[in-house]
């Protein structure tokens, strides 16, 4: 059996040998690559490959169709909006995630993000360096206020938490409602996480009913004093529209980790030239602990797939 290891999984050489070694002791192979968006090379990767490895590469499905010898995509990331599924479902490829790896870190970030935004991190520390003061820059805190959360799976119930330690009010909205949710999180609809949250948080999937959700219309029903964090996938957040809604005055601030494209960004992106906007490129899963772990999930999802028990299944 060969796997392809399409991009860095972001572990030490020796952490990624470790993790190797009881699969090279049954005869498995290993290659591994450097992230590519050629799709000629990605087929001169894998096309020999029967399984493939990739965090969040973009992988499209005319791919995967020229692979003949794939059979199973073990996906490094929580996402898979960036996979080819319908080809490998067209090819019968399994496909697993790496789901619950970077819960923490997720969670942690948004809170980071919300409080550089409240208390004018950027812009204070700009001041200091150059002489100046607070003055018009007092913030805010996180007591007292109300976060809206879309999206309460792990990430969005790990964020529900460490906002509660803040002492925060709970809103979520989600797609299914989750009875074993903590007391503390009231449960409601994406309009009203919108009209009554001082911090909205996206943490919901990407999929046909989440793609846009947040537009023109959905700011304009948030509070003109808010504050949107997208730690969730890009297009969730109609990005034109933010820009738009932020140096309108529509919402105060934002924080963006995630984008139509994966940075580094186009010049033309329209976040850049929106005011009181934290950008950050793609950073929220990425810690060490969450790196290290990522890779655990990954060749644990291996070799239970090859004990014919596959687990954390996408297909």
């Amino acid at each position: 059996m060969h796997v392809a290891v399409m991009e860095s999984l972001g572990i030490c050489p020796e952490e990624l040998a470790r993790l190797e070694q009881p699969f090279a002791a049954k005869g498995v192979t290993f290659s591994h690559f450097d992230r590519t968006s050629d799709p000629e090379a990605l087929v001169q990767e894998a096309k020999d490959a029967d399984v493939m490895i990739l965090a969040n590469m973009p992988m499209s499905g005319e791919v995967l169709r020229r692979c003949p010898k794939l059979r199973f995509i073990d996906v490094a990331f929580t996402g898979v909006d960036h996979l080819g599924l319908e080809a490998a479902r067209e090819k019968g490829i399994a496909v697993s995630n790496a789901s619950g790896y970077s819960n923490e870190a997720v969670a942690e970030l948004t809170v980071g993000a919300v409080l550089s935004l409240a208390r004018n991190l950027r812009q204070t520390e700009e001041r200091c360096r150059t002489g100046g003061t607070k003055d018009g820059l007092v913030g805010w805190e996180i007591r007292g206020k109300t976060l809206g959360i879309i999206g309460l799976g792990k990430i969005g119930t790990r964020t529900a938490e460490l906002f509660h330690a803040f002492g925060a009010e709970i809103l979520a909205a989600s797609r299914t409602h989750h009875g074993d949710a903590p007391d503390y999180i009231r449960q409601v609809s994406v309009d009203e996480v919108l009209e009554k949250s001082d911090i909205v948080a996206l943490h919901c999937p990407l999929n046909d009913s989440t793609r846009g959700l947040i537009d023109s219309h959905a700011l304009a029903k948030m509070k003109p004093t808010a504050i949107l964090v997208n730690m969730a996938r890009g297009p969730v957040v109609v990005a034109r529209d933010l820009a738009e809604a932020l140096k309108n005055g529509v919402i105060a601030g934002a924080a963006v980790d995630v984008f139509d494209k994966e940075p580094p960004l186009d010049s033309t992106e329209p976040l850049l030239t929106a005011p009181n906007c934290l950008l950050t490129p793609h950073i929220a899963f990425a810690t060490k602990q969450s790196m290290g772990l990522r890779a655990e999930i990954v060749f644990d999802n291996l070799a239970k797939w090859m004990d014919g028990n596959q687990i954390n299944v996408i297909l």
